[in-house]
C-alpha cells in the first residue's frame, strides 16, 4: 500500500456499504449514471480480500470433454438469439470444459438492467453424451456470451464477438473468421512466476443502437479488481472503443495493458519447426509498432524453442498490433482453417500512456491449437495499490494491410540455412518499391559487425519491388539483434524498421 493510504477493515467496509457510502475517495467517484454502479462494484471488490471461485461444476456440466461440451446448445428464444436492442442479438453460453466459473450477465432494457437467471432448461443436450438432465445445477452459471449482428447480409445475424473465459474476448468484421483474441488485462505474462488470469465476473449489455452496442464488465483476481466500458461497432472492420480502470489490491509490477493473444506455428522465417503440407500455419505473423519517436517497427514473430520475451521501449506509443499479412489462400493451402481470412488486431492508445514498452512474448508450441504469442503494453511505473489507473484505447479487428506510411513498404521476410556456407543462415526481406536511390542500413547488436555479411540489394522480377539479402554467421554468439532500414541519399528512413532477434536456443545453431 502506498504511503498516506488508509487501510479499511472488512467490518468497516461492510458497514459503509450498508449505509450506501463508498470507501473510495471522493475524487475517484466522479462517474455517474448506469456506468457508475459497475465501477463502484469494482471499487468495492478491490477494497475487500479476494474470494476465489469454487471452480467445481455440478452435473450435467462437470467432467466434459470437448465433444460433449459442443453437444450443449442454447435454445432459440431462451438462451439464443435474444434481441438486444436495435441490430443485435445475444447467445448465452453454458459452463463446462475450460469454463467452470460463473459470470453474471445483465441485459439492459428501457434503461433498466435485468440479471438473467441460469438453468439447464435453457439448453439442449446431445443424447449421445447426456442423459437424466437435472432441473437445477446449483453453483453453475453462464460462462459468457456471443453477440450477433447482420454483418454480411441484412437477414442473417452473424457472430461478431465472443466473451468467454477469464477476461478473453475476440471479434471479427465482414467476411472474416475467428483468429486471435484480446484480453482486458494480463498479469505476469512471460515472467518467472505463474501467470495470473483476472476474470470477468459481471457483464452488462446495453441496448444496441443500430451499428453499435455498449458493454460493461467487472474484473476480479487476487491482485486487482477492474472495470471495462466498451462500445463495439461491427462493419468491414470491427472497432472497439475501450476504457479500462485498474484497481490494484497490491502493487503490480508486471501489468499488461490491451493484451493480444495469437498463434504462430510455422512460416518462412523457420518453416522446419513443423513437418506440414501447408506453407504457413499462423493467426498472426508480424508485430507492428508505430512508436512515439515516429518510427514504424516491423517484427516478424516466431515459434521458438524456449520462451522469448522482447521489450520495445517507448514513450506515448501511437499504435501496436499483431497482423496477419499474407491474405491469399495459396499462402496457407488450408481449406478448413481459412487462415487468410483471420483478422489482425491493432491497439491505438488514447491520451498519454507515458513511458513503458510494448512487450512481445513468444512461447514454443508443437500444435496450432494452442495460443503461443502475446503482445501488450507495460508501463515503466508500477501500479500502486488502492489507486485507480485508467487507460483508453481503440481496438480494431481488420484484414487490411498494416499502414506503413513509408515510400518502401515492407512485404515479407524469410530465412533458411545456407548449405553452401555451413554455420550461416540467409535472410531475405522484400519491399514494395524499386531499389532506385535507396540504400540498406543493416546493423547487428550483441555480436561483431562481421557476423553479418554478403549484403545484397536488387530489384525483383516483373516490378514486384526489391529484395535485401544477407548472411548471418553467429559463431559462438548466443543472442543477437538484427535491424534493417532503407534510407535515401540524405539518410532519411524510407521504410519501416525490420527487426529480428536471433538466439541459439530458438534456432538451434543457425
Amino acid at each position: 500500500m502506498s504511503r498516506g493510504t488508509q487501510m479499511i477493515s472488512r467490518r468497516s467496509l461492510l458497514a459503509m456499504l450498508a449505509a450506501g457510502a463508498s470507501p473510495w475517495p471522493l475524487a475517484l467517484r466522479a462517474d455517474s449514471g448506469a456506468s457508475s454502479s459497475l465501477l463502484d462494484e469494482a471499487r468495492q471488490s478491490a477494497a475487500l480480500p479476494y474470494t476465489p471461485p469454487k471452480g467445481v461444476l455440478p452435473p450435467p456440466f462437470n467432467g466434459l470433454d470437448y465433444n460433449a461440451y459442443r453437444g450443449i446448445r442454447p435454445k432459440d428464444g431462451q438462451a439464443a438469439m435474444l434481441p438486444q436492442g436495435d441490430g443485435f442479438t445475444v447467445d448465452l453460453l453454458p459452463p463446462g470444459l475450460y469454463f467452470p466459473d460463473p459470470v453474471t450477465i445483465e441485459r439492459q432494457s428501457d434503461g433498466v438492467p435485468q440479471t438473467l437467471p441460469f438453468s439447464p432448461s435453457l439448453f439442449t443436450f446431445e443424447p449421445r453424451y447426456f442423459d437424466n438432465i437435472p432441473a437445477t445445477a446449483p453453483g453453475a452459471g453462464f460462462s459468457g456470451f456471443r453477440l450477433r449482428h447482420p454483418l454480411n447480409a441484412s437477414d442473417v445475424m452473424d457472430e461478431v464477438a465472443v466473451f468467454q473465459g477469464a477476461s478473453y474476448f475476440r471479434a471479427i468484421g465482414r467476411s472474416m473468421v475467428y483468429g486471435l483474441s484480446a484480453r482486458a488485462v494480463a498479469l505476469g505474462t512471460g515472467g518467472a512466476v505463474p501467470e495470473e488470469f483476472p476474470r470477468f465476473t459481471r457483464f452488462r449489455l446495453h441496448e444496441g443502437q443500430g451499428d453499435r452496442i455498449r458493454i460493461e464488465a467487472v474484473l476480479d483476481s487476487p491482485s486487482l479488481a477492474g472495470y471495462v466500458d466498451m462500445t463495439l461497432t461491427p462493419g468491414d472492420q470491427t472497432v472497439m472503443d475501450v476504457s479500462l480502470t485498474v484497481l490494484p489490491r497490491v502493487r503490480i509490477d508486471t501489468i499488461g495493458i490491451a493484451p493480444l493473444t495469437s498463434m504462430y506455428l510455422k512460416g518462412p522465417m523457420r518453416a522446419a519447426v513443423s513437418d506440414d503440407f501447408r506453407p504457413r500455419v499462423h493467426d498472426s505473423d508480424v508485430l507492428m509498432i508505430q512508436n512515439g519517436a515516429g518510427e514504424t517497427l516491423w517484427r516478424p514473430i516466431a515459434n521458438p524453442r524456449h520462451v522469448e520475451t522482447s521489450a520495445f521501449a517507448d514513450q506515448t506509443p501511437v499504435s501496436f498490433g499483431l497482423y496477419q499479412t499474407p491474405r491469399d489462400y495459396e499462402d496457407f493451402e488450408d481449406t478448413e482453417a481459412q487462415y487468410q481470412d483471420r483478422p489482425s488486431a491493432k491497439v491505438e492508445p488514447i491520451g498519454d500512456w507515458g513511458a513503458g514498452a510494448v512487450m512481445l512474448v513468444e512461447l514454443p508450441t508443437a500444435t496450432e491449437f494452442l495460443d503461443n504469442i502475446v503482445a501488450f503494453w507495460r508501463p515503466d511505473a508500477p501500479l500502486a495499490a488502492q489507486k485507480e489507473h485508467q487507460y483508453q484505447y481503440r481496438l480494431t479487428w481488420t484484414t487490411s494491410a498494416p499502414a506503413q506510411d513509408s515510400a518502401a513498404a515492407l512485404r515479407q521476410s524469410r530465412s533458411g540455412r545456407e548449405h553452401d556456407q555451413p554455420g550461416s543462415r540467409r535472410f531475405v526481406i522484400d519491399f514494395a518499391s524499386a531499389p532506385n536511390g535507396l540504400t540498406p542500413d543493416l546493423s547487428v547488436t550483441g555480436a561483431p559487425s562481421d557476423t553479418v555479411f554478403g549484403l545484397g540489394f536488387f530489384a525483383l522480377p516483373d516490378q514486384r519491388g526489391s529484395r535485401v539479402t544477407f548472411l548471418l554467421a553467429p559463431g559462438d554468439v548466443s543472442v543477437l539483434e538484427l535491424r534493417l532500414v532503407l534510407r535515401d541519399a540524405s539518410g532519411q528512413a524510407q521504410s519501416p524498421v525490420w527487426l529480428h532477434r536471433w538466439t541459439r536456443k530458438r534456432d538451434g545453431g543457425v
